[in-house]
């Protein structure tokens, strides 16, 4: 009998006890390729010599320091580091996770407004079909409607507008242009309908992960939001937790989008898995605010600016960056998109394979014509995924795609120094466990 409280309480999964580069080993020796890197966490994969070693030296020299008597050196390096790399970004607070990065952009957009002097703005837009994590907050402002379900009495009621979902959303007479401008101004319309001075935000996902799988904005939508954002003082707050440190092959996805948010969070790759991190990135004149006004922000945790924990994050920015492996996350990622669709696309039940980089989604479908989703009851997108863990590969299956209820998906992650023999063996198992479960 196991003691700890798994995440679900009628199976017992294997025991991991090693890993070996992109994959994990089970405790009866079994090798599993790291499709997902568990949920977009394990960039570097399992067994980096470079990051276990900066986790021993730091452990030896300080483990931990509380962030209300000291700062570090390796702090105020990787804050350093990261506005070095996030462009128009200024200010780093370092935290243990995505939803803690959620939860600390949310109090800092509410408090920048009470020291401005515009208190009544208290309110946050986000979009349908996103995920900001699973704290109280983080639920309340997202739009995972299966996530929210449970827990809606203890939260906040959220404002929501579409997602920018063109496979599914986009009108047959619309061209992309168009689209994306229709569904952008859901947010000036939404801000309207609540009292632009009433709104301190919108958050998004800039590219969407695991609620939808892998959804890329069609070309000028997030410029729109920005427009619209500026023009009613809203604050651009950018969820990079899964597609952000170079998931998407540049070290922010929002570079791509060719625009500047206010915050942006990550987490997830920032350690690659080798210990719990999180960051909230901002510009300067937020904390200016507050720096002028009350001098302090009414926020924290235990281990935020965790010594070992910015050390290993540390580590990975500077194997991610001394290491080029962004320009292997932007060819393999091309390649293993371009293999996916060629090996399923004379298959009936894929209706989609899209992504940015090494952020990869699969959709199923009843019919590929009208997109009709499969039977929600079927939980296609778990039997997919439990036939490929059969096989040997790990990958990301969430159902709901489309509502929170219809929509069946596999999201794919691997690690960016992926090898060419390590992607074929990838196709070659997802295409396997895909014909398996859908001819």
């Amino acid at each position: 009998m196991s003691h700890a409280i798994h995440r679900n309480l009628k199976i017992r999964p294997p025991r991991a006890v090693r890993g070996d580069g992109a994959y994990v080993i089970d405790a009866n020796g079994k090798r599993y390729l790291d499709g997902c890197g568990g949920a977009a966490v394990s960039c570097l994969g399992h067994s980096h010599p470079a990051v276990i070693e900066a986790v021993l030296e730091q452990v030896q020299r300080l483990p931990y320091a509380h962030t209300s008597f000291f700062t570090t050196d390796v702090m105020e390096e990787l804050a350093e580091t990261l506005v070095d790399m996030a462009p128009g970004m200024d200010k780093v607070l370092l935290v243990s996770g995505g939803s803690e990065s959620i939860e600390a952009a949310l109090k800092l957009s509410r408090q920048y407004f009470v020291e401005i002097g515009e208190s009544e703005r208290h309110l946050f837009i986000a979009r349908r079909q996103s995920y900001h994590g699973n704290t109280l907050g983080a639920l309340a402002v997202g739009g995972n409607e299966w996530r929210r379900r449970n827990f809606a009495p203890l939260m906040v009621p959220g404002n929501h507008i579409s997602p920018c979902f063109a496979y599914r959303e986009r009108l047959s007479d619309e061209n992309t242009v168009d689209y994306g401008r229709r569904v952008a101004d859901e947010l000036e319309t939404k801000l309207v309908e609540l009292g632009p001075k009433n709104v301190a935000g919108f958050v998004a996902e800039t590219v969407v992960g695991a609620t939808a799988g892998a959804v890329v904005a069609v070309p000028g939508y997030f410029k729109r939001i920005r427009d619209i954002c500026d023009q009613y003082g809203v604050h651009l707050i950018l969820d990079e937790v899964m597609c952000g440190t170079g998931r998407t092959g540049t070290f922010m996805a929002y570079e791509q989008e060719e625009i500047v948010p206010d915050m942006v969070t990550m987490a997830k790759g920032l350690a690659a898995g080798y210990q719990p991190v999180g960051a909230l990135l901002c510009q300067r004149h937020i904390t200016d605010a507050i720096a002028t006004g009350s001098g302090f922000f009414q926020h924290g945790h235990t281990f935020m600016g965790h010594a070992t924990a910015v050390a290993t994050s540390l580590a990975t920015l500077k194997t991610i960056r001394d290491d080029k492996l962004l320009d292997n996350v932007t060819r393999r990622g091309e390649s293993l998109r371009n293999r996916l669709q060629e090996a399923l696309a004379d298959h009936k039940h894929v209706g989609d394979v899209r992504g940015r980089g090494l952020f990869v989604g699969v959709e199923f479908v009843a019919d590929r014509e009208t997109k009709a989703p499969l039977d929600p009851g079927k939980k296609t997108h778990n039997a997919v995924q439990k036939s490929a863990f059969e096989s040997g590969l790990l990958c990301y299956g969430m159902g709901g795609t489309i509502d929170g209820q219809r929509g069946d998906h596999i999201l794919l992650a691997p690690p960016y120094n992926l090898s060419e023999a390590q992607e074929s063996e990838l196709v070659e198992k997802f295409t396997s466990a895909v014909k398996a479960i859908l001819d």
